[in-house]
C-alpha cells in the first residue's frame, strides 16, 4: 500500500506539468486533466496487481535495456510532445539512487513511474497531428488507453525493442528531432520554432512497417520499410493558391494508361480560353475528349457554348487520353481523400531541376513513376494493352502520409526551406494569440 501510494503522489506531482511541449502550437492536443490522471494511475495500479508487483522496466542492478532506453526518450521528449518527460526522468533517476542505496520502496515506485511514462509518452507520441485529414479510417490514429498499453508492454517480447520502434515514430521525424536534440545541447537548450512546427506535423505513426512520405515543403517522397528510408525522389506539389494538404490515406491499385480527367476550374480558366484561341480543332490535336457532365457520354465539343461553360452557368466534364502528351504520364496512384489529389507520373521532365517545385494544381507529380511503381507493385508496372484506365491492385495496400517539414535534417544539419504554405506563421499567430 505504501509503494502505491508514493507513486501515486510522484505521478499527481508530476501530472501538473504533464502538458505537450506542443499544446501552445497544436490546439487539438488536450492537456493532461485530473481525470485522465486519475485514469491512468489506476491503470498503473491494476497493471501491479496483476503481475504481483514484479519489476518491468528494472533488472537486479538496475534499469534493464528497455528501462535505459525509455529514460534516454525522455531527456528528450519535450520535442517529442511531451514536455514532462526530461522531469519524469530526473524523478525516476533520483528514486534509482535510492534504490541502488537498499529502498526497496523507492525501486517498486521508480519501476511504477517509468510505466506511467510509458503510458503518458506514448499516447503523446500517438496524437494526430494537427491539421491532417485521414481518407482512409485504416490510416486513421489508434490512440490507446493506459490499460492496452500496459498490457502490450507487459506481453511484449522484447519490450526494448518496443520502445525502440515506438519512440523512432517514423525516420524523417526522428532524424530531425536527433538534429534538434543536437543542436539543442550546443546552444543551451533553444530551438527555432520552425524546428518545433515541423516536428509537430511530421510526427505520424505508421499502421505498418511499408508506407510512403511526402513532404510538401521539401517537395520530395519517401519510400520506407521498417523505420528504413528505402528511397526517395523529387516531386513536385500544390502551388501556394493549391495546395498540397496535410493527409494520411492508402494506395490500393495503380492506373495505367490513365486518362486526364481535367478539373473544372481549369476547364474555366484555362481550357476555354485555349478554344477560342484554336478552335475546337485544339481539343483534337491534343486528345481531349468533352463529356456530358450528367451522362458522361462523349459529346460534340461544337455543341457547347464555351462563353456560358467560362461563366460557370453551363458544365461539361472533360478528359485527356492516353498518350505521350497526357499530363498523368503513363501511369497514377490514387488513394481516397475528399481533395482528388494523387500520385501521377508527367511528361514535363525539366521541372524537376527546379529548386522550388510548387508548381502543380495540388496533386503530386513524380520525378520517375515507373520506379515508385516497381516497388509498390513488386514487378514493372507495364500496361499489358494499351487500353485506358487499367487498374492494377497492389500485392498489399500501401499507407500515404503527406507532410510540411520546413526544418529539414540532412548529416546531422538542420537547414530550412520557404514556408511556401504560410503554415508556420499561421502556427506563429496562433502562439501569439494565446499569449
Amino acid at each position: 500500500m505504501k509503494t502505491r501510494m508514493l507513486a501515486g503522489a510522484a505521478l499527481a506531482a508530476l501530472m501538473g506539468i504533464a502538458v505537450p511541449a506542443g499544446a501552445a502550437t497544436s490546439p487539438s492536443f488536450p492537456a493532461t486533466s485530473a481525470t485522465q490522471s486519475n485514469s491512468v494511475a489506476q491503470a498503473v495500479d491494476s497493471f501491479y496487481a496483476s503481475r504481483g508487483a514484479a519489476p518491468l522496466w528494472l533488472g537486479a542492478s538496475g534499469p534493464n535495456a528497455a528501462g535505459r532506453l525509455l529514460l534516454a526518450s525522455l531527456q528528450h521528449a519535450q520535442l517529442d510532445g511531451f514536455a514532462s518527460g526530461p522531469a519524469i526522468a530526473a524523478r525516476a533517476d533520483a528514486l534509482l539512487a535510492r534504490a541502488a542505496n537498499g529502498d526497496a520502496d523507492a525501486r517498486a515506485n521508480a519501476d511504477r513511474l517509468l510505466s506511467t511514462a510509458w503510458v503518458l509518452y506514448v499516447q503523446a507520441l500517438t496524437t494526430p497531428p494537427s491539421g491532417v485529414t485521414y481518407g482512409d479510417n485504416w490510416v486513421a490514429p489508434r490512440q490507446q488507453s493506459a490499460a492496452q498499453i500496459l498490457a502490450s508492454a507487459g506481453a511484449s517480447r522484447s519490450l526494448s525493442d518496443d520502445v525502440q520502434r515506438i519512440s523512432t515514430v517514423n525516420p524523417l521525424y526522428a532524424q530531425l528531432r536527433e538534429a534538434a536534440w543536437q543542436q539543442m545541447q550546443a546552444n543551451g537548450g533553444t530551438l527555432d520554432p520552425r524546428v518545433s512546427a515541423s516536428l509537430d506535423r511530421a510526427r505520424t505513426t505508421p499502421v505498418q512497417d511499408r508506407y510512403i512520405m511526402v513532404d510538401a515543403a521539401g517537395a520530395r517522397l519517401y519510400m520506407i520499410d521498417g523505420n528504413r528510408i528505402v528511397d526517395s525522389m523529387k516531386v513536385i506539389v500544390g502551388k501556394d493558391s493549391a495546395q498540397t494538404p496535410m493527409m494520411a490515406s492508402t494506395i490500393y491499385y495503380a492506373t495505367l494508361n490513365p486518362y486526364w480527367n481535367v478539373p473544372g476550374d481549369f476547364i474555366r480558366s484555362t481550357m476555354v480560353e485555349r478554344i477560342k484561341q484554336g478552335g475546337t480543332a485544339y481539343l483534337t490535336s491534343h486528345n481531349y475528349q468533352v463529356l456530358s457532365p450528367d451522362t458522361g457520354e462523349v459529346i460534340n465539343p461544337a455543341s457547347v457554348d464555351w462563353d456560358a461553360v467560362a461563366a460557370g452557368t453551363q458544365q461539361v466534364r472533360m478528359r485527356q487520353l492516353p498518350g505521350p502528351a497526357n499530363s498523368m504520364g503513363r501511369m497514377k496512384f490514387a488513394f481516397p481523400n475528399n481533395y482528388d489529389i494523387y500520385l501521377h507520373d508527367t511528361p514535363v521532365k525539366e521541372l524537376f531541376a527546379q529548386a522550388d517545385r510548387d508548381l502543380s494544381h495540388g496533386c503530386v507529380r513524380l520525378e520517375d513513376a515507373p520506379r515508385l511503381g516497381r516497388w509498390l507493385l513488386g514487378r514493372a508496372p507495364v500496361a499489358e494493352t494499351s487500353a485506358p484506365e487499367q487498374q492494377v491492385l497492389l500485392p498489399k495496400p500501401v499507407p500515404i502520409y503527406v507532410t510540411y517539414m520546413t526544418a529539414q535534417a540532412k548529416d546531422g544539419q538542420i537547414s530550412f526551406v520557404e514556408d511556401v504554405y504560410g503554415h508556420d506563421t499561421a502556427m506563429a499567430s496562433q502562439v501569439a494569440a494565446l499569449r
